[in-house]
């Protein structure tokens, strides 16, 4: 029988040196808020939790009745857990601190519901998470505490919920996916040691095309070329659903490149370095990938908000250095 969620991670965690194991009790806590997300979004149609809420959240977006009740899961599923010292989340404007956490080694940041807008129609969506060792357990954390380059991730992954749901993470050296059997509640590793295809047969570009008005020239002629199968890595077929997660699963699995580039009024961008464009990037490099804002290596940036955004190249590394090839016009 094929590996569970704790059992490979505790695999992975015996090559670490001074690993405690506790860890593996933060993944295992993030699974659980995996498997309750799960079971809401089959229940939103039926109890009617699948509009907006009215509110607005920290990014000025509006809030749906899924991304709250999202949140509100990792906030129950992480209370009194005294490994975690506090949390950041897109659906939050400040921190929070974790009831029992005061001497905990960890600082969690996630995005609870990628994709949201798609619950309507049916259609994927995710979770992302971000782990981060806490520098100074002799004080509270600040802002400035969870404000530290994607390269310091000590794990990071998502959830991904579409017709199955995956658990896909990463400590640095492989990437693992596990499929929910729904029966009895639990993972099983049913895609190990996922790396980007070398072939990129089936290799696709997603992009949301209908910005292109907002796009740099440079950018345009860019998706155009791969539009037009006309780049060095050869055709790729378009792709996008407007889920970052799923976009990303399946660029991971099948190969090719996922774009959110900067506007020419909002340069910056629209996707949050923190709870999306690190761990996507620290996942991206354990398969063989590569991610970039266009300037410079993701995991590289430093950090200076808690709510920053970022433009976003990832996927296998031809691909990334063939998008910037033709931005850079070489």
């Amino acid at each position: 029988m094929a590996a569970t969620l704790g059992e490979q991670f505790v695999l992975d965690q015996a090559k670490i040196p001074g690993a405690t194991g506790a860890l593996s009790t933060v993944l295992n806590r993030l699974s659980l808020a995996g498997r309750m997300i799960a079971l809401e979004i089959m229940r939103a149609g039926f109890v009617g939790k699948l509009g907006l809420t009215g509110d607005v959240n920290v990014q000025d977006e509006e809030v749906r009745a899924l991304d709250q009740i999202s949140n509100d899961i990792f906030q129950r599923v992480f209370h009194n857990m005294k490994i975690v010292h506090a949390m950041a989340s897109e659906e939050m404007e400040h921190i929070a601190y974790i009831d029992g956490g005061a001497e905990g080694k960890y600082l969690v940041m996630y995005d609870p519901l990628d994709g949201s807008g798609n619950v309507e129609v049916d259609g994927p969506m995710g979770t992302i998470f971000s782990i981060i060792r806490r520098r100074d357990e002799s004080r509270p954390a600040t802002v400035e505490d969870f404000l530290r380059p994607g390269n310091e991730q000590v794990a990071a992954g998502y959830i991904l919920y579409g017709p199955a749901t995956m658990f896909v993470y990463s400590v640095g050296e492989k990437v693992h996916g596990f499929t929910l059997d729904r029966a009895i509640g639990t993972f099983f590793l049913t895609h190990p040691d996922i790396r980007f295809p070398v072939d990129g047969a089936k290799a696709s570009y997603a992009v949301n095309e209908a910005n292109i008005k907002k796009w740099a020239p440079a950018t345009c002629k860019m998706v155009e070329t791969f539009r037009h199968g006309e780049t060095k890595c050869g055709k790729r077929a378009a792709r996008y659903s407007g889920a970052l997660v799923f976009d990303f699963h399946r660029t991971l699995v099948q190969g090719g490149i996922y774009m959110y580039p900067g506007e020419e009024k909002k340069p910056a961008g629209k996707l949050r370095l923190l709870y999306e464009g690190n761990p996507l990037a620290f996942i991206a490099k354990a398969a063989g990938g590569a991610a970039t804002n266009g300037d410079k290596d993701i995991l590289d940036v430093q950090p200076t908000a808690l709510h920053q955004r970022t433009p976003l190249f990832i996927g296998s590394r031809p691909d990334v250095d063939e998008a910037m090839r033709l931005i850079r016009g070489a």
